[in-house]
């Protein structure tokens, strides 16, 4: 495991315990009690835990943890719900897509995608509308697809940017489909957000399409978020894993919201 992993794994833990002992870890990621203290230390000088004496504990700072913080425990099943999207996408069309560790691995699979390969012609073979930085970043190598990004103050729990700017161009741009990572999806709620911020930008991408995609692992179902994006009945279809709660199952039938389970 790459040391860089190995802290995501860790700063994992320490959140979702609250309080550690670093013996406890070294248990859990099966490296000896002196790794675990260097790797205490280094996040505790990026402020993302506080030491204690034997261990450490969450701060405020590990909430919303930034994507390259979070192991994404179910990697293997975000990509398998990834290249499933791929499948609802048709060459030239324009895409959009909020940030998030599930629609990262949407963008990837999108690059490598060969419908969307090049060809000798002008016109770009996808066209991509996000707010987040970091899918910008790996998509913009690809000569084939060309990337909008929306303005914005960018929020570095989740690299995306956020407020009127980004707002005010999502005003000016239609788009087919959006793929919307959640926070938290209840039937009460709907799809939510930690950021309310966030939240005003994701509703809108999904307000600029013509079809919105929900693309989230089942653990999702079972939180709860600050803000709300759109109702589940706004939703064309739910992508996710065979974890999903079977009441969510006749809820989306009831509602007609079409779910796919990879």
């Amino acid at each position: 495991m790459k040391r860089e992993e190995r802290l995501a794994q860790v700063l994992e833990i320490v959140h979702a315990k609250g309080s550690v002992a670093v013996e406890e870890v070294a248990a859990d990621v099966k490296v000896s009690a002196a790794t675990i203290r260097r790797d205490f230390d280094t996040l505790a000088k990026r402020q993302l835990v506080s030491r204690t004496h034997g261990g450490a504990v969450s701060t405020g700072n590990s909430i919303g943890l930034p994507i390259k913080y979070r192991t994404a425990k179910a990697d293997s099943v975000k990509q398998l719900i990834a290249q499933e999207a791929v499948k609802y996408v048709e060459r030239y069309q324009v895409i959009g897509m909020n940030g998030g560790t599930t629609t990262t691995e949407v963008a990837r699979a999108i690059a490598v995608d060969p419908k969307f390969s090049p060809l000798e012609e002008q016109r770009p073979a996808l066209t991509v509308v996000t707010n987040a930085v970091n899918i910008a970043s790996e998509l913009t190598v690809r000569h084939q697809i060309k990337i909008m990004v929306t303005g914005g103050v960018a929020r570095p729990q989740s690299y995306e940017l956020t407020g009127p700017y980004a707002e005010e161009v999502l005003n000016q741009v239609n788009i087919d489909i959006t793929f919307l990572g959640v926070e938290a999806l209840s039937p009460e709620r709907g799809a939510g957000a930690i950021h309310e911020d966030e939240a005003r930008v994701n509703k809108q991408l999904a307000a600029r399409a013509e079809r919105v995609i929900v693309v989230t692992d089942s653990s999702k179902f079972t939180k709860r978020a600050f803000a709300n994006i759109v109702p589940l009945a706004d939703i064309d279809l739910v992508i996710t894993d065979s974890g999903i709660p079977s009441n969510f199952i006749d809820l989306f039938r009831d509602l007609e919201v079409e779910l796919v389970i990879v």
